[in-house]
């Protein structure tokens, strides 16, 4: 049974200008929902949109993993007025409605995990339902702009662990099997199962004020799932880690950037202690690649600009959990690292943005013996364990 997704994503955006690719936690909004559908049961996951700029992003970082596809979305299936059915319909007919069972995932839903995903479509594919969509069991009263209570009696006011609640649609996941798409032309219909997801997920992001809150949230899951064990991986950014952050130009292009011989020292100190060092960086430089080659590591990422994506490919393969990695960045981009890894560290003069999410505020500057020091702190933890 070929189970597949599709995550619709438009150019425009009223309420907050480009929000799909807008860094949420460090990362493109839309990156969170696509994540976790790579780790999920689904076998493929079509990334459908009119914005190139998110195709060239979606087929250069997700080289990893051959269930990531881009498809490029018709332009009256994404103008104001075009409703995600519409788009649906476009995209099902485009790889000739070559599936068992289709699944919508909304890129503006950060919340949603691949358990999430994987539950809706073992609704479809166990449990004989025709589709399945996820929700949130809110214990809120509602009312009638007239006045009337709707879920409660107004005499006889339950308490919250009595009260059943109210299923509400988050928005986040829907799965069809492909008759019942064909025959209803919507999301869902026929049978329908429902899946309850956490309620912070029903939090729409429509203002400023609903993404501060949403990336509050968000950042706080991520570091609620960290537990304290051994290192035994060591990522580092390079700008603004290993360098100070300012690079010198010529007319033929970048051409210079310091490095402390300090740090080096410090990592090849944790070589020693069976500590792997790995490399990330969103830039695609021969100066940097030149410099992990002297210092003989071999887990070099040059030109990723979602490593969050990258490092929980790495950790599954390598059987591993965030838990043992530790992580030492600088800037918005390291953000769903710092939050994820066991343990965050930056240096000194890292941006304001980062340093409330570091478990570690190094005393030194980067390009100032900031690794070494973080390399001498790892050492030490470590002896502990």
């Amino acid at each position: 049974m070929k189970k597949i997704a599709v995550i619709p994503i438009r150019k425009g955006s009223k309420g907050i200008p480009n929000k799909n690719k807008k860094k949420m936690v460090g990362r493109p909004l839309f990156t969170w929902a696509l994540k976790e559908a790579v780790f999920s049961n689904l076998d493929e996951v079509y990334v459908f949109t009119d914005d190139a700029q998110v195709i060239a992003f979606v087929e250069r970082e997700y080289y990893w993993t051959p269930k990531v596809k881009a498809l490029l979305r018709n332009d009256k299936n994404a103008n104001d007025t075009a409703s995600t059915e519409a788009a649906m319909l476009e995209f099902a007919e485009k790889i000739q409605y070559d599936f068992d069972v289709l699944t919508l995932l909304q890129a503006t839903s950060p919340f949603t995990l691949a358990e999430d995903i994987d539950t809706c479509l073992q609704k479809i594919t166990t449990e004989n339902y025709d589709s399945a969509l996820t929700v949130v069991n809110t214990h809120r009263f509602t009312w009638k702009s007239s006045g009337e209570a709707i879920n409660y009696n107004v005499f006889q006011r339950p308490r919250r662990q009595d009260f059943e609640g109210l299923l509400i649609e988050n928005g986040a996941v829907y799965c069809t099997t492909k008759a019942a798409f064909e025959t209803s032309k919507n999301r869902i219909s026929g049978k329908i199962a429902t899946v309850t997801m956490a309620e912070e997920s029903l939090t729409e992001i429509d203002s400023l004020s609903d993404w501060t809150i949403v990336e509050q949230l968000l950042a706080q899951r991520l570091k609620s799932n960290r537990r304290p064990e051994k290192i035994t991986h060591l990522v580092l950014d390079v700008d603004g880690v290993f360098t100070n952050g300012s690079i010198s130009y010529t007319a033929e292009g970048e051409h210079t950037k310091t490095f402390d011989m300090r740090d080096g020292m410090g990592l090849e100190i944790l070589r020693e202690d069976n500590i792997k060092v790995m490399v990330m960086t969103s830039e695609n430089s021969p100066l940097v690649a030149a410099r992990m080659e002297k210092l003989k590591i071999e887990n070099v990422y040059l030109g990723i600009k979602d490593k969050y994506a990258l490092i929980a490919h790495i950790v599954k393969e390598e059987g591993l959990a965030l838990s043992q990695l530790a992580y030492m960045g600088d800037d918005v981009n390291d953000l769903a690292n710092l939050c994820s890894v066991g343990w965050a560290l930056v240096p000194n003069n890292a941006t304001e943005r980062v340093k409330p999410y570091a478990d570690i505020l190094l005393n030194a500057d980067s390009a100032n013996g900031a690794i070494r020091e973080a390399c001498e702190w790892i050492i030490k933890y470590n002896a502990r364990f």
